[in-house]
């Protein structure tokens, strides 16, 4: 692995894209709630990735990127650079089949333990999926393209990832956006619990619930384990009491679990009053990031740990502990931005989590993707 200098996600998307409120960052690209009207969405509607509306929000923004950049040009294929095979594989399909453009996917998820392997799949809908454990086979996609009569250029809309592919590569820089992510919600809870904030005991709680066997009641919504752990640290329902429940089936979804909080309000410490009622009233209007200043904490531990060593450190400090731009993704996005292909970013990060507040703004603070970072990688 080698260094490659400092630079921004900006450098190869501009402000084309969206976080999860799908708000394009670019003025010249229309509003969601205009793109709603069009499409016939319901106001206020804000569709996950793997939803087709959300297909029909990103396949509207591509053309609208497609008339700004190259209006002599109608878009006939879709590249998609992502890193599962769940959500991003899923909008994948979803934006060809609502588009009818050809497609393929490269999938990313780097084990350096293994041996170079790559894996063509596809999706149920027939469009092509490129699966490889090293960042560095893009090249070879890319290669891959061009013999099967796809080059990405002109005509090619290419959809980039932005969570652990162009920042923080899975399997290769990941664990450090989940670093961050636990930093956020130790930092949260700890500045709400104050004196009466036991460490230990937060850690026993996020790593507990933290796991694959209760996402049926956690949903996977970090918002949502944030919260249990501050109602768990502050005493109000215990921790084993709360598993015992969700085992026995008594307690089977999180609306459930704050539900109970509510009946209990009057118990909680002086100082979680106003911030549970908050967090109730978004829930109850399907705010799936309904705890505010967690995001806010972690959008401020993120960019305390893109680029934050100074001096060019090695490859390998800087992948242990800071977030880095990918410079797979980002050589080879550049170059099909060279040869004409438009390029898009994706991102189910939430906008409070990426983007500063107004009163951070002011104060020079930037939307993650203008944060410098330090790009890495093997080519």
């Amino acid at each position: 692995m080698k260094v490659f200098g400092r630079t921004t996600v900006s450098e190869i998307l501009q402000d084309r894209i969206v976080f999860r409120n799908l708000s394009p960052l670019d003025d010249e690209l229309p509003a969601l709630d205009v793109i709603g009207k069009e499409i016939g969405l319901a106001k206020g509607y804000i569709p996950r990735k793997s939803n087709i509306d959300y297909a029909r929000v990103i396949v509207k923004l591509l053309k609208h990127v497609q008339n700004l950049d190259a209006p002599n040009f109608e878009i006939d294929n879709l590249i998609l650079v992502g890193d599962t095979l769940l959500n991003d594989v899923k909008a994948f399909g979803n934006i060809c089949q609502v588009s009818g453009w050809s497609g393929k996917a490269f999938i990313g998820s780097e084990n350096m333990d293994e041996p170079l392997k790559i894996e063509i799949d596809m999706t149920d809908t027939g469009e092509e999926l490129y699966l490889a454990n090293r960042w560095s086979s893009l090249c070879a996609f890319d290669r891959y393209c061009v013999e099967s009569n796809m080059e990405i250029g002109s005509g090619t809309a290419v959809v980039i990832d932005l969570d652990k592919t162009v920042l923080g590569a899975r399997g290769r820089n990941s664990h450090v956006i989940d670093q961050v992510r636990i930093q956020a919600v130790h930092n949260t809870v700890k500045r709400m619990l104050g004196q009466s904030f036991d460490k230990n005991v937060f850690s026993d709680i996020y790593e507990h619930f933290n796991s694959v066997k209760f996402h049926s009641f956690t949903s996977d919504n970090q918002d949502y384990l944030a919260y249990i752990c501050l109602v768990i640290c502050s005493g109000l329902l215990s921790k084993n009491q709360l598993e015992n429940d969700i085992k026995s089936g008594d307690l089977q979804s999180f609306l459930q679990f704050i539900a109970i909080v509510e009946a209990q309000k009057h118990d909680l410490m002086p100082d979680l009053v106003s911030i549970h009622a908050d967090i109730y009233d978004r829930v109850q209007l399907s705010d799936p990031t309904p705890f505010k200043s967690f995001r806010r904490n972690e959008y401020l531990s993120t960019i305390e740990f893109m680029g934050k060593s100074t001096n060019p450190a090695s490859a390998k400090e800087i992948l242990l502990n800071e977030i880095a731009v990918t410079e797979e993704v980002r050589d080879m996005a550049l170059v099909w931005k060279e040869r004409g292909a438009i390029l898009f970013g994706l991102s189910d990060k939430p906008d409070e989590a990426s983007i500063p507040s107004t009163e951070l703004a002011r104060q020079g603070y930037v939307p993650i993707h203008q944060v410098e970072a330090w790009s890495v990688g093997g080519v």
